[in-house]
């Protein structure tokens, strides 16, 4: 199967993408949980979220798409088909939907928090603010680090990436380069990049294939079904797929730390102000950023 990430095709199966394992033979024994994210730097777990709750949240996005007549009302609202010509939209800080009761109780559910709490060995904190993307035709995410947009706080903050409803391949799932958390030159240069302080566009590559070249590692990606997770660090790579399809991706990304460490001011409280500088006046680009830092 041949797959597209930005302009790159990529064969599944081949030495560029292949499939994510999962941890769930792992989820009763805490230090092979450990030993796994920091061989791997991430997680996937079958079904750790309430089936059920993850179609109510995901109603609510489709209910908002409906309103703002992004769906193809020709087709099952449910399979979320985009309406003709209609692209993707970020919900990220949409509080009429992300702070829902039928949202929250996926990404604050019993069963992260739990999960955190053993992880990080005491009381957990997640941010207020929630990422939400329904990714329309056409679309995907570059290959990025999650430190560069929130790394004012510990560096022990985690990513989790839940589907709200099936993934297919076709549809632009997740994609992780398997051992970039362990990629030094560019955790010491890019990794230590601001975007609000530096006014540098956010993703690293959109060009995968190159990256493997040059760095190592290997692009992994799964099929998934609600329910599922991804767990991740902040210095891990990732991007999706390209959305392949006529339906939106609807997916959301939150974050995950001890309460007793320190918090990234821009993404907590009633009302988080998010990022503040980042596209104010003159932005740098990757290219000659990549440049400047020798990478």
């Amino acid at each position: 199967m041949k797959l597209m990430m930005g302009q790159d095709e990529l064969e599944l199966g081949g030495k560029y993408l292949s499939t994510l394992r999962d941890a769930n033979d792992l989820i009763d024994d805490m230090d092979a949980i450990h030993r796994r994210m920091d061989e791997d730097g991430y997680l996937l777990i079958r079904g750790l979220q309430n089936t059920e709750k993850v179609k109510a949240a995901r109603q609510v996005v489709l209910d908002n798409l409906k309103a703002n007549d992004q769906l193809d009302l020709d087709q099952p609202a449910d399979i979320g088909v985009a309406a003709p010509g209609k692209k993707g939209r970020f919900l990220g800080g949409a509080k009429q939907v992300t702070h829902t009761p039928e949202f929250l109780s996926v990404v604050e559910s019993p069963e992260i928090m739990k999960f955190f709490e053993g992880f990080l060995d005491g009381p957990v904190l997640t941010y207020d603010y929630k990422w939400l993307r329904a990714v329309g035709p056409g679309d995907n995410t570059g290959a990025h680090y999650d430190v560069v947009y929130m790394g004012r706080g510990t560096k022990s903050l985690y990513t989790v990436w839940t589907p709200l409803g099936e993934v297919s391949y076709d549809m632009g799932p997740l994609v992780i380069l398997v051992g970039s958390h362990q990629f030094d030159a560019v955790k010491e240069t890019y990794g230590k990049m601001d975007v609000d302080r530096d006014h540098v566009t956010g993703h690293f590559t959109n060009e995968p294939i190159d990256m493997v070249n040059q760095y190592g590692g290997q692009w992994q990606t799964s099929e998934f079904h609600p329910g599922d997770v991804i767990i991740m660090g902040i210095y891990t790579m990732h991007g999706s797929l390209n959305n392949l399809t006529n339906r939106y991706r609807i997916s959301t990304d939150t974050r995950y730390q001890l309460e007793t460490e320190p918090v990234d001011e821009r993404w907590i409280g009633k009302d988080p102000i998010a990022h503040f500088a980042w596209t104010e006046g003159e932005t740098v680009s990757m290219e000659e950023a990549r440049k400047q830092w020798g990478v």
